[in-house]
């Protein structure tokens, strides 16, 4: 098949850590990559931020980044973007008349709408993933949500539009049925995880003797990264490393200000952001990885922890109810008291960190290696063309 996946924001090629890079160019990333080992061209179309990126970069065999010129070329936060979605759009509909695609696979909102409009006199298909949807956004973040006013409409009917939806979790399900779409159109893909880059053996990060908890995450304040460092008050004599951002970002300064007001001093260590390939050593020197948002439409770090071996304490909240449930600790979000109590027990007790360790493990490498993603979305793909649908699957099934 010739697929294309649109990503308006969310480059492939980004490092992540960045305010709007994170888990999803992680995602499109490995995704495009993993459809293309199996057989299959796979073009990534990106919003343009440098005026000196090519239009194409050859990204391995059967994978290209295209750069597409939609607004000015320089790095723009995601929610000042809906205005360049025409010129998006109509950059895809140009060069998709030339050599359609069989399938295009949109993620997040903006996305949805360009590729939209591109398909829409080509019959080409759209399959859409939004990773966040606005109505929950706005519902934990209130008047500090920054998404265009426009966002829960657009995409209420961009899932009525397009022809399949792929949610990452049940809990995303629920509310794609309060939205109206049909429950027949939606197929449950969970993300994946790197198991050659996130395993248990493997180099570890230099540690001392005390107990240590590890964030890794963008900083941004839905992430509860607040609620960590307000627990930690309450565990005696252990170390926080939040990995993520730079030491200059709002969030950062928020944390550190806290820290300090917590009499915390040495022991929270803001490290900024990191390679990727520096985590999995950091997480192997972890007795446990914390991930506390205020809601999450999957959460990729957790399964990450899972696949090195590390303990999970992770909210209760959206994807982390598929993934973490029955193998890590769950707890409400924004609660230090309950994330406290969590810790005390998991840092207290070697043989339940043993036993999560391996339950972790063993869901991580059964349930999201990105072969076993990609060939559950390519099977969405299919279902699509031959008109049957999205055959709705369970995340992990």
């Amino acid at each position: 098949m010739r697929i294309a996946l649109v990503s308006e924001h969310a480059n492939p090629l980004a490092a992540v850590g960045g305010v709007d890079a994170g888990g999803q160019n992680v995602h499109v990333a490995a995704l495009a990559a993993a459809l293309a080992e199996r057989g299959h061209e796979v073009t990534v179309h990106t919003r343009r931020t440098a005026p000196d990126q090519p239009e194409h970069v050859s990204a391995g065999p059967g994978l290209t980044v295209e750069h597409v010129p939609a607004g000015p070329a320089e790095d723009l936060p995601k929610d000042e973007l809906l205005p360049y979605m025409p010129a998006f759009g109509a950059h895809l509909a140009r060069r998709w008349a030339e050599r359609p695609p069989d399938v295009v696979h949109a993620h997040f909102w903006m996305s949805g709408l360009a590729a939209l409009a591109a398909a829409r006199d080509l019959g080409v298909p759209v399959v859409q993933t939004f990773h966040a949807l606005g109505v929950v956004k706005r519902r934990w973040q209130g008047p500090a949500d920054t998404s265009p006013p426009g966002r829960v409409a657009a995409e209420t009917d961009i899932a009525r539009r397009a022809h399949a939806i792929v949610a990452t979790c049940r809990d995303e399900v629920s509310e794609l049925l309060r939205m109206g779409v049909g429950h027949e159109r939606i197929a449950v893909v969970p993300c994946g995880v790197d198991l050659e880059l996130f395993r248990p053996d493997g180099p570890v990060a230099p540690r001392g003797p005390a107990p240590r908890v590890l964030c890794v995450g963008r900083m941004v304040p839905r992430k509860g990264l607040d609620t960590v460092v307000r627990a930690l008050c309450r565990l005696p004599d252990a170390e926080l490393l939040i990995v993520g951002g730079t030491p200059r970002d709002d969030e950062a300064v928020r944390l550190a200000g806290l820290a300090t007001a917590c009499g915390l001093t040495g022991r929270v260590h803001l490290l900024g952001s990191v390679g990727r390939a520096e985590v999995p050593a950091l997480m192997r020197s972890a007795d446990a990885l914390v991930t506390v948002p205020w809601y999450e439409p999957f959460g990729m770090v957790p399964v990450e922890a899972m696949a090195c071996g590390v303990p999970v304490v992770a909210s209760s909240v959206g994807g982390h109810l598929d993934t973490v449930a029955g193998c890590g600790v769950l707890v409400p979000p924004r609660d230090p008291r309950a994330l406290s109590r969590a810790l005390l027990d998991v840092l207290g007790r070697p043989e339940l960190r043993a036993s999560l360790a391996e339950a972790g493990r063993r869901r991580a490498v059964t349930r999201y290696g990105w072969p076993r993603v990609a060939a559950r979305t390519e099977s969405v793909y299919l279902d699509v063309l031959a008109g049957r649908g999205a055959r709705v699957a369970v995340a992990g099934g």
